[in-house]
């Protein structure tokens, strides 16, 4: 039986995904890397989107359907769980076994016939640049790949949102003065390592966003007290000596202690740091990451000027730079952490929003001005 989609985005979007995962296999074949997954072509890639995108608005039980499906044979899945009989990637298929495969890192494997698409069983191992999609909620498709040497984040590469499509843009030419978090996430860096200061700082934004309150995480220098000066006083939770948990983790050498317990370690520390900023108020950490405090009060450091206006950006085609005044940055939260950053100008601010957006505020040395990267669109 011929699968036929009716989900618009779908049609659309599945050869610009094509052309994308041609171009990163193209690339890393060239560069000699090894365990590369297969591409899919458009017309299927337009199938799994599709009964993906009607299975996640179905409910099991009354549970909303969450999945990750992973365009992978079996041969190259490790040693996966498979299923006797084959099954049809379809919509009833995906909302009936999705309460078995929900947890991160397990994916469900779906492979080809001629033009048929079907799922196989489930794998937590897949190949560099496997076609990933995930679903956390109703109608939300993200689209991505393992990053090459498998630390880290996966790398997103488009999300679908109803009829809104967005894709990750990495073409456009980046700023030497860009966070560092943000080119790690694009995948335009170096390898980055679990205890890498950079991945540990995606880590925590990743944390913010899941806890839903939002929320604001200030990064101040560790060889200064500035940071001071834009915080209303009396700090009421501040936090004497330090609190250095995730800093004593990420200098530990894990050659003397067991990868998967140091990893579990790490996810408690960045998830109990994390969790603060659901207070009102923002926390601080500095470049080490010690905590210095949290629900604090920021405030105009005195003799600084009222922020007027910043860039504004967002990593996805079509999302390039714009300078706009800066309370239409966002509410109170937002507003707050662009002012403390344009006066402690050393300084980086992580903003999470209630509704899911998610804001890195840093200086732009080059072009003298307070840059704004939105970067939810990474995170998912």
């Amino acid at each position: 039986m011929i699968y036929h989609s009716t989900y618009q985005a779908a049609k659309i979007a599945a050869p610009k995904l094509e052309a994308i995962f041609a171009e990163h296999l193209r690339m890393a074949k060239e560069s000699g890397e090894a365990d590369l997954a297969t591409l899919p072509p458009a017309a299927l890639i337009e199938h799994i989107l599709d009964a993906t995108f009607w299975a996640s608005l179905r409910k099991e039980e009354g549970h909303n359907t969450k999945i990750s499906l992973a365009f992978v044979s079996p041969e190259q899945a490790g040693s996966p769980l498979l299923l006797k009989y084959r099954l049809p990637l379809n919509p009833t298929t995906l909302t009936k076994i999705a309460p078995g495969v929900e947890r991160a890192g397990v994916h469900i494997g779906i492979w080809f016939e001629g033009n048929e698409l079907y799922v196989w069983g489930t794998t937590i191992v897949i190949p560099n640049y496997c076609f990933i999609l995930d679903v956390s909620e109703p109608g939300l498709l993200v689209i991505k790949h393992r990053r090459i040497y498998g630390f880290g984040k996966y790398t997103n590469v488009a999300v679908l949102k109803g009829e809104q499509i967005k894709i990750v843009d990495t073409t456009s030419p980046r700023s030497h003065d860009w966070p560092t978090m943000l080119l790690t996430l694009l995948d335009l860096m170096a390898p980055s390592y679990w205890n890498d200061s950079v991945n540990v700082l995606i880590q925590l934004a990743v944390s913010m966003r899941a806890h839903q309150r939002g929320g604001t995480l200030l990064v101040v220098p560790s060889d200064n007290n500035n940071w001071l000066q834009s915080i209303v006083k009396p700090i009421v939770y501040g936090v004497q000596p330090s609190f250095s948990g995730l800093t004593k983790l990420l200098i530990e050498d894990r050659k003397d202690a067991s990868q998967i317990f140091w990893q579990t370690a790490l996810r408690r520390e960045v998830d109990h740091l994390a969790g603060l900023t659901a207070v009102d108020g923002a926390t601080v950490v500095n470049d080490r990451y010690e905590l210095l405090a949290f629900g604090v009060k920021i405030g105009r450091a005195k003799g600084k000027e009222f922020l007027d206006e910043l860039s504004f950006s967002e990593p996805i085609v079509g999302g390039g730079a714009v300078v706009m005044p800066a309370a239409k940055i966002g509410g109170t939260r937002h507003l707050s952490a662009a002012q403390f950053v344009s006066d402690q100008k050393d300084a980086m601010a992580l903003v999470a929003s209630q509704d899911g957006f998610f804001t890195i505020f840093s200086w732009s040395v080059r072009n003298s001005r307070l840059q704004a990267h939105r970067i939810d669109t990474l995170l998912l």
